[in-house]
C-alpha cells in the first residue's frame, strides 16, 4: 500500500542519475524568457517546507524583473488558505492539498475553487542522527514510535531503539521524538499517512520549522524526526521506509517519482484565479518562471525534485495560458 501516491505522468521525460541521487530537469521544459513588467508587489503566505524554495525563486525572478517585489512569509501551510481568502496574499504555498474546510469558505466568497499548481516533488523524509545504524523502518513501526493512539499499527509501542530492532549500546536508549507544529502541512501529511489521524506522543517536541527539526535530530544521537528532503544536512541521514514490511525504499529521486517511497508528495502553490479573468501579469510571469527550466533548476538546488513538462502543461492550462508561453 502506498501511503501517498504521485501521478504516473510525473516521471515522463525525466532524466535521472540514480547512483548519486543526481537529476536534471525535464529537457522539454522551456527556459524562462523575461518580458517587460511594470512595478508590482506579490505576497506569498504559507508553507515553511516551501519557504526556502519560494525565497530562492523570488530572488532569481527579481534579478530578471527588478520592478517586481516578492514578499515571502512561511509560517506553515495552514496559514495559506485564510491569507488567500482575505486577499492578504496572491500565492498560497502548501506542502499538502487544501482541505474541504479550507477551500469551502473560499468557494462561498468567490464562487469558484482556488487553483492548485504542483511546483515541486518532495520525499517526506524520516531523519535520524548520522551515526544511527537503523537500516529500515516500516510505516507501522513509525506509528508505534510516534503515536500514542496506534491507529495504524493496532497497539504495540516502540519506546527504545532496541524496540525498533537495534542491538548493543543502542538498544537501551529511549527514542527522542521531534516533529512539526500543527500549522505545518508536513505535520498534517504525517498524521494522515503514518498515524491514520491518530495523536502524537506527548513527549514529541514540536518545532516551528523544517530546518529546526533536522537541526535537533543532528544534535541528538538518539533522535528521530520528519521533514522535507530539501532540509537534508550532513548531520543526519534519511531512513528507508516500507509500506509493506520487507519492501524498503529510500528517498532517491527514482523511488520518489515512482511512488515506491511511501511518503512521496507534491508541493503546491494555490492561487485566486477567477475563471473569466486573466491572472495579474506580474503574478503570471512569476508562475511561468517557477514552471520553467530556470525555476526548476532552483528546485534542484534547494534540495527538492523538479516537476515535468507534463505538469507544466496542465498547470498553464488551468491558468488559461498556452503551453507555448515561456
Amino acid at each position: 500500500m502506498k501511503a501517498i501516491s504521485l501521478a504516473s505522468s510525473v516521471i515522463i521525460g525525466m532524466t535521472l542519475a540514480t547512483g548519486a541521487h543526481a537529476l536534471d530537469v525535464d529537457p522539454q521544459l522551456p527556459a524562462y524568457e523575461p518580458v517587460p513588467i511594470g512595478a508590482a508587489l506579490i505576497k506569498s503566505v504559507g508553507s515553511d517546507t516551501l519557504g526556502d524554495l519560494m525565497r530562492n525563486w523570488a530572488d532569481e525572478f527579481a534579478k530578471l524583473n527588478p520592478n517586481v517585489k516578492i514578499e515571502v512569509n512561511s509560517q506553515g501551510s495552514a496559514t495559506a488558505p485564510p491569507a488567500l481568502l482575505d486577499g492578504v496574499s496572491q500565492i498560497g504555498p502548501m506542502s499538502r492539498p487544501m482541505g474541504s474546510k479550507e477551500y469551502e469558505p473560499f468557494e462561498k466568497k468567490y464562487g469558484y475553487h482556488p487553483t492548485s499548481i504542483p511546483v515541486a516533488v518532495d520525499a517526506l523524509a524520516v531523519y535520524v542522527n548520522k551515526d544511527n545504524p537503523i537500516q529500515c523502518l516500516s510505516i507501522e513501526q513509525l506509528d508505534q514510535i510516534f503515536s500514542k493512539t496506534h491507529l495504524y499499527s493496532g497497539g504495540k509501542n516502540i519506546a527504545t531503539w532496541g524496540d525498533a530492532g537495534l542491538t548493543g549500546d543502542w538498544a537501551m536508549h529511549p527514542i527522542s521524538l521531534f516533529g512539526r507544529n500543527s500549522a505545518s502541512g508536513t505535520h498534517d501529511t504525517f498524521v494522515d499517512a503514518v498515524l491514520r489521524h491518530g495523536e502524537f506522543k506527548d513527549e514529541l517536541k514540536e518545532q516551528p520549522g523544517s530546518a529546526e527539526v533536522v537541526k535537533m535530530v543532528a544534535a541528538d544521537k538518539y533522535a528521530i524526526g520528519y521533514s522535507g528532503i530539501g532540509y537534508l544536512t550532513a548531520g543526519v541521514r534519511t531512513v528507508p521506509l516500507a509500506a509493506i514490511p520487507g519492501e524498503c525504499y529510500d528517498t532517491s529521486p527514482t523511488l520518489t517519482y515512482s511512488g515506491k517511497y511511501p511518503l512521496a508528495r507534491y508541493l503546491y502553490i494555490y492561487l485566486n484565479k477567477a475563471p473569466t479573468k486573466p491572472l495579474d501579469p506580474a503574478l503570471l510571469e512569476f508562475i511561468k518562471y517557477i514552471l520553467s527550466r530556470d525555476g526548476q533548476m532552483e528546485t534542484i538546488k534547494t534540495g527538492f525534485y523538479p516537476i515535468t513538462a507534463a505538469n507544466r502543461t496542465k498547470a498553464l492550462s488551468a491558468l488559461g495560458v498556452s503551453n507555448d508561453a515561456n
